[in-house]
């Protein structure tokens, strides 16, 4: 018997009674279509937040490119504040798309903290590891950055979904490895963990996935290429595949149950205690992947939203 779907996420889905085809396994183009555009159709939910100033900036990374970069603080900021790097979701193979800045200018409005938010390149034009390394090199440089930026460097967490919340996970242990710099929190939101999910779960109503395997195999195999599911694939690429978790940052998951990363991640979370590491999981019923976005104003959504905003604000 299929899980049930709350009813609020039926409404904003449409109601669907079946699941419609999607592209094959391996289609990234489609894929870019189709999600660039139900992503924007979702922002129209989204009001940006007043009282948060942006700035465009780029980050030099070690291979020479100038990493695309936006920076939002509260205009009213008087002292040092706590920071977040974001990293966005998107499948592995998205860009950074416009609706995030929406979501960073709510992060900040409804915490005090501030963000950077950066458009890191994706597969598979740059297959792994540029994606994390660059996510890493951003670490490093808001940490090096702090002080002119008005940041606590002591207050520095790492915060991201879907495929961010992967990259987020294999950035602390990037940070970890190599000595720093030092994270105070992380946020993974239905984090994409282990290149190796993609068994169906017949219990998962089929009409309410909203990224589903083919999609999650597509993202991992532009990712790794021929590694895909084989015994090489990284650890920092894929942090379900790490055999040693201590050490790393206090960390918070969440994830509906409906998403067919679920399993992965409640399996991340109880590896991670069993490490000693501070973690608090939430396994959300009712909600399939991706439902902040869709689905904004749901009371689920704003419980949720609000657990995230507890944590940020203890920044």
């Amino acid at each position: 018997m299929a899980l049930p779907v709350d009813p609020e996420i039926r409404a904003a889905l449409g109601n669907p009674t079946t699941a419609e085809p999607g592209p094959p396994v391996g289609d990234v183009e489609t894929r870019r279509r189709n999600l660039t555009t139900g992503m924007a159709a979702a922002a129209t939910a989204w009001k940006p937040a007043a009282g948060v100033d942006r700035t465009d900036l780029t980050i030099p990374t070690p291979d020479g490119y100038a990493l695309p970069a936006q920076w939002y603080r509260p205009v009213d900021a008087e002292k040092l504040t706590g920071a977040v790097l974001f990293l966005h979701g998107g499948a592995m193979i998205l860009p950074l798309l416009p609706i995030y800045d929406a979501v960073a200018r709510m992060y900040v409005q409804a915490t005090g903290v501030s963000v950077l938010l950066i458009d890191y390149r994706v597969a598979p034009e740059h297959p792994d590891p540029t994606p994390v390394e660059d996510c890493y090199t951003a670490l490093h440089w808001l940490s090096e950055h702090a002080g002119e930026l008005g940041v606590d460097p002591n207050r520095i967490a790492v915060m991201g979904d879907s495929a961010g919340g992967g990259l987020s996970a294999g950035v602390a242990l990037m940070a970890r490895d190599r000595n720093g710099p030092a994270i105070a929190e992380l946020l993974l939101i239905y984090p994409m963990l282990d290149d190796r999910t993609y068994h169906r779960d017949p219990q998962l109503p089929a009409e309410y996935i909203t990224f589903g395997y083919d999609d999650n195999r597509t993202g991992w195999g532009a990712l790794l290429g021929v590694e895909l599911a084989g015994e090489r694939v990284s650890s920092y690429a894929a942090p379900a595949r790490a055999t040693d978790l201590s050490g790393l940052p206090r960390t918070y998951i969440e994830v509906g149950n409906l998403d067919i990363l679920r399993d992965e991640d409640i399996a991340y979370a109880s590896r991670l205690l069993s490490f000693g590491v501070p973690t608090e999981l939430h396994v959300i019923p009712g909600l399939p992947h991706g439902y902040d976005i869709l689905a904004p104003d749901a009371l689920a959504t704003r419980r949720a939203v609000e657990n995230r905003l507890h944590r940020l604000r203890s920044l």
